[in-house]
């Protein structure tokens, strides 16, 4: 499965939309993880993504140079840096999300009892708890 699922990933249009921006798939986790609505701050990027925080700085700084990301600060505390969409960067955002959930060709090819047996072999997993994928699914 795992095999299957990175080989596809790779050869996807989001994958060749990253690369032609010059970007990563952790390029790709924070654009999911930040929310259209607000920003959020940095450190909180971090915990969200599992990530150390210089990492963080490293994807935001490449984010922010091609214009899909602002820095702010905290209202309340100007120490802490936010990170917010800009409308380009939601605009990305969704294209990638729109490549990201197109469906395989080797899964359009089975037939309709087969899929539905994998659905609900696969409803049987546990969800991930982490707030990064609760934001992917809602990205749907």
């Amino acid at each position: 499965m795992a095999r299957f699922t990175l080989a596809r990933l790779q050869q996807g249009e989001h994958f060749r939309m990253l690369r032609d921006e010059g970007l990563t798939p952790g390029h790709l986790k924070t654009l999911v993880f930040l929310d259209g609505d607000d920003a959020r701050p940095m450190g909180a990027i971090a915990e969200g993504l599992a990530i150390d925080a210089s990492q963080v700085t490293w994807l935001v700084d490449r984010l922010e140079e091609r214009g899909f990301v602002e820095r702010g600060a905290l209202a309340g505390d100007r120490r802490v840096k936010t990170v917010a969409l800009t409308p380009s960067g939601l605009a990305f955002r969704r294209k990638l999300l729109e490549h990201l959930y197109e469906p395989p060709p080797e899964l359009v090819a089975l037939d309709a009892a087969t899929l539905e047996v994998l659905r609900a072999q696969l409803e049987q997993l546990p969800v991930p708890e982490s707030e990064f994928f609760q934001g992917l699914g809602q990205a749907r």
